[in-house]
């Protein structure tokens, strides 16, 4: 009879464990409990940031918020050597990457991608004290060059072996402040950059840097990665990105930080 009632126990235990979990992780939790982990570049203003509060704070983190609240999630915002973003994302020391991430072909190999989610490209910065003649790329030529170790204009210099050579100098920063910084200071000619962030920039320094309307490479997307078989979490936040962009969330966020919605129809 004692193993009789037992037995009914360990069943009854079971079987109010599965109503009440749901589909759990390999730790135990129910996945719609678990935390989201953001890896991102917190000097990547205006998509992620740390303000004068020290609180990471711009687009995406205000997007991903939203979502993490729509979801029932907790959400951390993980600041990551984003030279090393797709390292971090497969060990899985992150879960999502979320900050002004350009889907390419070669980072389509390594992770999932949400939908496109903003434009971008990269476009060239200059002093205004010091124009330059640049009409198009070709006129880089003998320039001293910075850039974003890890970011698309990098990716595109890299892969394009004529137009390294023929540059005068090409260094790499850790992040766009350093390299605007080293601009100002004159020691470089020009900077290619996103024109999210470069733009931004400029408008905490209007009297110090211009931007020119040359575009450097091929015209690019943003979107969220995922790890490659992490397609549940990606489907999440997919359907809830597609809710915010209906009810207008989304253009809220961007008028926000731009002044006008350019997230992508």
């Amino acid at each position: 009879m004692k193993k009789l009632l037992a037995l009914m126990l360990v069943l009854t235990t079971a079987i109010f464990a599965v109503g009440c979990g749901g589909a759990a992780d390999k730790g135990g939790a129910p996945q719609s409990s678990k935390k989201i982990v953001v890896g991102l570049d917190d000097n990547y203003p205006p998509m992620g940031f740390k303000d004068e509060n020290n609180e990471i704070v711009g687009f995406d983190i205000d997007l991903a918020k939203e979502a993490a609240k729509r979801l029932g999630r907790e959400v951390e915002f993980k600041a990551i050597d984003w030279a090393s973003k797709e390292a971090e994302l497969k060990s899985g020391r992150v879960d999502i990457l979320w900050n002004g991430l350009d889907i390419t072909e070669k980072r389509k190999e390594n992770m999932l991608f949400s939908d496109p989610y903003m434009d971008n490209k990269q476009i060239v910065f200059v002093l205004k004290s010091k124009p330059a003649a640049i009409q198009d790329e070709k006129d880089l030529a003998g320039k001293i060059i910075g850039t974003q170790s890890g970011g698309t204009a990098e990716e595109y210099i890299d892969g394009n072996a004529d137009l390294k050579a023929s540059l005068g100098d090409y260094k790499k920063y850790s992040d766009y402040i350093a390299a605007f910084m080293d601009l100002e200071n004159g020691r470089l000619d020009v900077i290619v950059a996103d024109e999210i962030t470069g733009r931004y920039y400029m408008s905490k320094h209007p009297d110090v840097f211009e931007a020119l309307d040359v575009t450097v490479g091929p015209v690019s997307t943003f979107g969220i990665g995922f790890r490659k078989d992490d397609t549940a979490l990606k489907d999440e936040v997919q359907k809830v990105l597609n809710e915010m962009k209906a009810d207008g969330t989304t253009a809220k966020i961007s008028e926000k930080w731009f002044g006008k919605d350019i997230t992508k129809k």
